[in-house]
């Protein structure tokens, strides 16, 4: 079959001919800007650590980017796909940093407790 003949439904079916999970999945968990994915490592993590695109934390952030990688799959150019890896690094140094701080604060909390 050639690419010409091929039906646009057909591009969405796996090789068992059933059409794949992903593309049915909504989400009203996180909120991305239209075109978010096409600017740069910074931007990306920035925007998807943000409360107002992710307001369940970065965390939901996170679970979107490898999503879209997941999904983009083959047709994600080498440096696209470098780009985006980038963003995931600096995605995950911010929860990190945010967990810690979350620790932190909680310690501090705790003390507070035993000294009153």
């Amino acid at each position: 079959m050639s690419t010409q003949n091929m039906r646009k439904s057909d591009s969405h079916r796996n090789s068992h001919g059933r059409r794949k999970w992903s593309g049915a999945v909504t989400t009203d968990s996180t909120h991305p800007q239209s075109g978010l994915f096409n600017q740069g490592a910074k931007t990306i993590a920035r925007e998807l650590a943000s409360k107002k695109v992710s307001p369940k934390g970065p965390s939901s952030g996170m679970r979107m980017l490898t999503f879209y990688i997941n999904r983009a799959g083959k047709n994600l150019p080498a440096s696209r796909l470098k780009v985006l890896e980038d963003a995931k690094k600096l995605l995950h140094e911010r929860i990190a940093a945010a967990k810690d701080g979350e620790k932190t604060h909680g310690d501090r909390r705790a003390h507070r407790k035993r000294a009153a």
